[in-house]
């Protein structure tokens, strides 16, 4: 004997119908088939419905009602043939009229029982099974109704498995068919009053018939190809899971998975039958075996999985410790209730407990629980019941996780890492399940966190959400599109870029921009701010997120704090948010460390030369720096590398900016303030609290270029030619070249124009190179010394790249 449940998806109308009726036609033939289906596709919610707006004194019941004849009616003569047409159609038209007039008959009264309900529900399975088994050729409709014995319960049945058994049994001595369809979900108590099974009874109608009639297998045909690693409307990458145990099976469902009912595994473990999880739609697919034990080997987790709409309960109070009996009031005050406890954990001091229940029970649990402990709470020896909302439950599955060390760490890590504060854990003795109750709104990040710390470990991905598109932002997306191959086979990395901003509209693609096309893309994107992008990308709240600023604005150096906040790492190459106030510098390297969100601008000084990565690990490493020496300004350098007198100074500087040496505004790199900020930062990563005004700056421009509008500035050097002119030729006759250097000597700082001799590390820096010299207890006699190219859209791309790539090692 086959069993084969069919799902609302799978006879959600005539179409997925003729399919079930395919597969029934291909397992004919081998033995007797036994195919159980559900309603179609969401008829029982709108029978449901009927009863509440019956109940309410609303009328529109009747026009719902009416709808849901016409459907069954057109479905009936979709799939049964004329001869068999006249049946059908008169059954469909007779049920309709019980429906409608029990529907009466709670609307007359204004209430709505729990019996009215069951019986209510149950149509929707009459309805469909019959018309299935007028379309099925030489197929017996068989009433589960009759058959499934239960208390009387309603909404909440329990099966009576002696008497099932032997009325099942009965039957199928006394009836003879290759093919018998059943109505899921229905039952009767034993005075044959209808009762259900339960929301999802229908999985539940196949396993006690599987195991009343020791089938060979029991199969459950839904819409998707198996039981998954994650749920696939959360997590892109869920996989199949290829077999999985009786008992990783019921974790799954009873935490969230909605493949199967959870009570379903019950009855055909103890007979040992197994369960295949297969796709109506994709027949082919070779689905999910359920059986005894796990034989997947190398598989430490085996899915995972959620409820959402939780509510957590703590009863806390010194009054507790030592004293006997307060969890058994509890949870017998909670079952008085009939509510359904999903979590419990419970300190080692005794002075707390703290269970997980349905959010929708959550008035009823904390009314009964402060009735139950009224006279301690009087006294104080108890607090009144401690309630949150708004929380859901990630479950971890999977037999092979007892003593397999490291698991929990992993998880708790991952999650830490990303931001997601958990609220409560528990695990079970069999170390079968791991559950974690955190805030809903992180569900989806977490389960993909988890997702790709335990299935997707090959390649991990990041989310990089770009601010400024210009010539250097530009080139780091080519630089990325570029690498994608070497990244994946070399790092095993996956950079997306999700988002991409400009100064007046941003766009935000979970599945990922395309880099060949983001001007495009972009173009049609949301007009917004910085601080509309920023708030959607918080609201996003995707795994593995890095914030790429790529400007030098001060509005979008401001976001970094909220971001942070999130654990959103934060790569700048912007300077501002560095170079700001002391305060806010310590303030962001703080969030960094206590949202575990990595904060690098290794580009704020010396492009992609690896400076600040040496002074930390110079600090990290316990060596003291006494002194710095540094020409930090590619622009600077660039332009007094050229500078000889024969064309104007002005010009050289706007062939610098031409080339894309110097910041928007020139005058940042001409009047020393950008090497001001960059010996600045370079300070206070050694460890000093600096400002700007501790820094002096012996500035060779005349007051007057920086002045007025960047026109202006390059006007003004014009008229300033000769003093231009002057300083070099008194450097020439001293046998000198002219650095823009800056300098930190034990605690104090400046910058300014020098006089470089032919025996000096700077005399032969050319081009637009940068160089800076670290004097420090381990290199006293001759300093450690960083040099190259310190400026242009390539090299600082490449740097902000490289720090993009560190924040996946964080």
């Amino acid at each position: 004997m086959q069993v084969l449940k069919f799902g609302g998806s799978s006879v959600a109308n005539a179409d997925n119908i003729k399919k079930v009726l395919s597969v029934i036609a291909q397992k004919k033939g081998k033995s007797p088939v036994v195919a159980v289906v559900s309603a179609l596709g969401g008829m029982t919610d709108l029978l449901l419905h009927c009863t509440e707006l019956a109940a309410g004194g609303s009328e529109a019941y009747r026009g719902l009602l009416q709808q849901a004849e016409e459907r069954h009616i057109q479905t009936a003569v979709e799939l049964v043939n004329a001869a068999g047409q006249d049946n059908i159609l008169r059954y469909i038209k007779e049920k309709f009229r019980e429906i409608q007039n029990i529907c009466d008959g709670i609307f007359l009264l204004n209430e709505s029982s729990a019996r009215a309900k069951d019986r209510i529900a149950g149509y929707g399975e009459l309805l469909s099974s019959q018309i299935i088994a007028a379309a099925a050729e030489g197929a017996l409709w068989t009433d589960a109704g009759k058959l499934i014995s239960t208390n009387a319960d309603f909404g909440n049945a329990l099966v009576d498995f002696k008497r099932t058994n032997d009325q099942i049994t009965d039957f199928f001595k006394k009836n003879k068919s290759h093919l018998f369809i059943v109505p899921g979900f229905i039952a009767s108590d034993k005075n044959s009053v209808p009762t259900t099974l339960g929301r999802g009874g229908s999985d539940y109608t196949a396993a006690v018939f599987a195991a009343a009639l020791n089938a060979s297998s029991l199969e459950i045909w839904t819409d998707v190809s198996g039981m998954m690693t994650a749920d696939p409307r959360l997590v892109a990458n869920a996989k199949v899971i290829p077999g999985i145990s009786y008992a990783e099976a019921m974790e799954l469902s009873h935490f969230g998975a909605k493949v199967i009912y959870p009570p379903t595994i019950q009855p055909v473990m103890d007979k040992g039958i197994n369960v295949w999880i297969k796709n109506t739609f994709a027949p082919g697919e070779p689905g999910t075996l359920i059986r005894q034990n796990n034989t997947n080997e190398g598989t430490v987790i085996t899915g995972i999985s959620s409820i959402n709409k939780i509510a957590l309960i703590s009863l806390e109070g010194s009054g507790m410790v030592g004293i006997p009996g307060f969890s058994r009031r509890l949870f017998a005050a909670l079952a008085d209730e009939k509510i359904n406890v999903i979590l419990i954990t419970q300190s080692s001091s005794e002075h707390s407990i703290c269970v997980g229940i349905n959010e929708e029970n959550l008035d009823a649990a904390k009314a009964a629980v402060d009735r139950a402990f009224e006279q301690e709470i009087y006294l104080k020896k108890v607090e009144p019941l401690i309630v949150e909302k708004g929380l859901s439950i990630i479950a971890l599955v999977g037999d092979r996780m007892k003593n397999h060390t490291g698991v929990s760490g992993k998880l708790f890590h991952a999650l830490g890492r990303n931001g997601v504060n958990i609220r409560a854990i528990s695990q079970g003795s069999s170390e079968r399940n791991i559950s974690t109750v955190i805030n809903s709104d992180d569900v989806k990040k977490a389960v993909n966190i988890i997702h790709e710390v335990f299935f997707e470990t090959e390649i991990k991905e990041l989310n990089v959400f770009l601010a400024g598109v210009g010539n250097v932002g530009s080139k780091l997306l080519a630089q990325i599109k570029n690498q994608e191959l070497y990244l994946k086979e070399k790092l095993r990395l996956k950079i997306k870029i999700t988002g991409i901003a400009n100064s007046k509209r941003y766009l935000i693609d979970e599945a990922g921009i395309n880099t060949a096309d983001w001007e495009n893309a972009l173009s049609n994107g949301q007009p917004g701010s910085i601080d509309d992008y920023t708030a959607m990308i918080k609201n996003k709240n995707l795994r593995n997120s890095v914030f790429a600023d790529v400007t030098a604005n001060e509005a979008v150096a401001n976001c970094y704090e909220s971001l942070l906040e999130k654990s959103i790492a934060v790569v700048a190459c912007n300077k501002i948010a560095c170079s700001s106030a002391y305060p806010y510098y310590r303030k962001l390297k703080g969030l960094a460390t206590e949202f575990n969100a990595p904060f690098l601008f290794e580009t704020n000084v010396g492009a992609s030369l690896p400076v600040i990565a040496a002074l930390n690990d110079l600090v990290r490493s316990g060596d003291n720096i006494h002194k710095m020496q540094a020409v930090l300004s590619g622009t600077l350098n660039f332009v007094f590398n050229n500078y000889d007198g024969t064309a104007s100074f002005a010009s050289v500087v706007k062939r610098a900016q031409d080339e894309g040496y110097t910041e928007p505004d020139p005058r940042l790199d001409l009047g020393g303030k950008d090497v001001m900020r960059k010996i600045m930062i370079l300070s206070r990563e050694k460890g000093d609290e600096m400002e700007m005004d501790d820094i002096s700056n012996n500035s060779f421009m005349p007051e007057e270029c920086m002045r007025g509008s960047v026109e202006d500035f390059y006007a003004s050097m014009e008229k300033h030619e000769e003093h231009f002119k002057k300083i070099f030729e008194e450097a020439k006759k001293a046998g000198c070249k002219l650095k823009f250097v800056a300098e930190y000597n034990n605690g104090n700082a400046s910058v300014g124009l020098q006089h470089i001799n032919p025996e000096h590390d700077f005399y032969h820096l050319y081009g637009k190179d940068n160089i800076v010299l670290f004097y420090t207890d381990r290199y006293s006699e001759q300093p450690l010394v960083i040099k190259g190219a310190g400026a242009g859209a390539d090299v600082t791309a490449s740097g902000i790249f490289a720090d993009i790539i560190r924040t996946s090692k964080s």
